[in-house]
């Protein structure tokens, strides 16, 4: 059974930065695409990053140039660095996986990491 455990939420100021980590583990065969999504409250979710495994990205138009995804795939492990933080980036932030164990395709969700901006 895979499970995935993020990390690294917290409260910052305007212009601060954090680093989430969301760490897979688990009968993993392989992994395919890595996503940070968020939702604000009373907003929709939505996507935030992506990384493939050949580890191309994508970016909201949000959070282009200011947060960076990557993947470690030593350690099944993604990270979403975040920098010149707003006030509109607080949200939960949620990591989401796709890949292989040695039965199934699996597709699951991180259990939310809280991210508060304050102005």
């Amino acid at each position: 059974q895979v499970q995935l455990v993020e990390s690294g939420g917290g409260l910052v100021q305007a212009g601060g930065s954090l680093r989430l980590s969301c760490a897979a583990s688990g009968s993993i065969f392989s992994i395919n695409a890595m996503r940070w999504y968020r939702q604000a409250p009373g907003k929709e979710r939505e996507l935030v990053a992506r990384i493939t495994s050949s580890s191309s990205t994508y970016y909201s138009d949000s959070v282009k140039g200011r947060f960076t995804i990557s993947r470690d795939n030593a350690k099944n492990t993604l990270y979403l660095q975040m920098n010149s933080l707003q006030p509109e980036d607080t949200a939960v932030y949620y990591c989401n996986v796709d890949g292989r164990d040695y039965d199934r395709y699996f597709e699951l969700w991180g259990q939310g990491t809280l991210v508060t901006v304050s102005s």
